[in-house]
């Protein structure tokens, strides 16, 4: 209950800025902007300074642009204290499953006006679809720089040494199912020791993440209009039945405790997006990437998206938008897309997407990125999103034990968030 009610007070800080209005001041000298970020790759992050480093060197208002990693796990609740503490950050990157909160919560600055204004920037190509989720009474407040589908990354010389059929294979002959992927997985933890199938990220902690298996029976958290919960639903219940037995039963996927990196060779198999193809750089091992499988109810696609945002509370809040235009703009939306899918219509295309793609084919991006973002439902989001986080995460906990009564388990997710959906 403890880390529960700590990042509802967090947000319920959070809340409290709209009350208070925006009184940033920029200050006196040249500014240090700092935004909080979720990744320490050194490929995003050399990428990042080197776009910082050219705005910088023509703007004399600021002396330099910190980027500041926060780990994923704890990245919300640590940025919420940041701004409850009265140490915010300048801009920030919003997780979708935050995005209702923050865009609700007055914490942002609109950024049409700034967006607009600069020259070039080409507002009116930013993809209607991929913008939604950030936007309140018709004005953005987040841009949404990454809308990234997750794919499968597969090592192929693990399933050839398990006598697994290659995705590849199974997609050509339309046999690309989640049964089939999750034999595949259990034949490598068999036959070589390594992990079948690692979803990036679970951990038994993210549950959100299990929207990209749960999704193919039909399945959702809640409602399309967030009051209903749907973890009980027979489409649910099938779905984490499914996957209690892969991972208790067949030794398709790593148990609680256990980790596995796919990118250091350690698993045949890992639900990922393709911001995590740089780490393929220097492997050894054979790979591909392959769209989700099919599940039940069909072929289908889950979208991770992140947004950058102003923070009305920052000191440096005009600058801030100004080098968010400025990193957003159409040619470094380019650059950005070797990780980050963007929401510019004119660069999602294979032929664009590869420029800047050199490790993924333009049919990897074809069928992962760019049918995905057409296709694809976003992970779940909801107001409150923290507290729901943590009141799901307890209430699944009992599931991930071998005698779990599947059914009983979700019925009391549901009990416990049904009073927060209700708000």
């Amino acid at each position: 209950m403890k880390i529960r009610l700590t990042a509802a007070v967090a947000l319920t800080a959070l809340l409290g800025l709209t009350a208070c209005g925006g009184d940033s001041a920029e200050s006196d000298g040249p500014a240090t902007l700092r935004m909080t970020i979720w990744s320490a790759n050194e490929a995003h992050l050399k990428l990042f300074n080197e776009i910082a480093a050219e705005y910088t060197a023509n703007k004399p208002e600021v002396a330099a642009i910190d980027f500041d990693p926060i780990p994923l796990e704890n990245y919300t609740t640590t940025l919420t204290t940041q701004i409850a503490g009265g140490n915010p950050p300048d801009l920030a990157w919003v997780m979708e499953n935050a995005a209702p909160d923050f865009v609700n919560s007055g914490a942002l600055v609109p950024l049409d006006d700034t967006l607009k204004a600069t020259e070039g920037y080409t507002f009116d190509e930013l993809a209607p679809a991929a913008t939604r989720l950030w936007q309140a009474d018709g004005k953005l407040y987040a841009y949404p720089f990454s809308t990234s589908p997750f794919g499968v990354f597969v090592n192929t010389d693990l399933l050839t040494e398990a006598g697994a059929k290659a995705p590849a294979e199974l997609i050509s002959a339309g046999q690309w199912t989640w049964p089939n992927a999750l034999a595949a997985a259990t034949a490598v933890q068999a036959e070589t020791g390594k992990a079948g199938l690692v979803v990036r990220d679970f951990d038994y902690k993210s549950w959100d993440y299990l929207s990209t298996v749960w999704t193919g029976w039909g399945a959702r958290a809640w409602s399309e209009d967030g009051k209903t919960c749907g973890f009980n639903s027979p489409e649910m219940v099938d779905a984490m039945t499914a996957l209690h037995k892969a991972i208790f039963v067949d030794k398709a996927l790593p148990g609680p405790g256990t980790t596995a990196d796919f990118f250091a060779g350690e698993a045949g198999m890992t639900i990922a997006q393709i911001s995590r193809a740089s780490l393929l750089a220097d492997q050894k091992f054979d790979w591909d990437l392959v769209p989700l499988p099919a599940g039940p109810k069909g072929e289908y696609a889950v979208i991770g998206q992140g947004g950058m945002g102003v923070l009305k509370k920052g000191k440096n809040a005009e600058l801030a938008a100004d080098f968010l235009a400025y990193l957003t703009n159409p040619a470094n939306s380019a650059k950005l897309a070797q990780f980050f899918p963007p929401p510019r219509t004119s660069l999602l295309t294979a032929e664009t997407l590869a420029k800047t793609n050199p490790l993924l084919s333009p049919e990897q991006l074809q069928q992962v990125v760019i049918d995905g973002i057409a296709d694809g439902v976003v992970k779940p989001s909801h107001t409150g999103q923290a507290e729901l986080n943590q009141a799901v995460r307890a209430a699944l906990d009992p599931l991930w034990q071998p005698n779990a009564d599947v059914r009983s388990v979700l019925d009391g997710v549901c009990s416990t968030i049904n009073p927060l959906l209700a708000k």
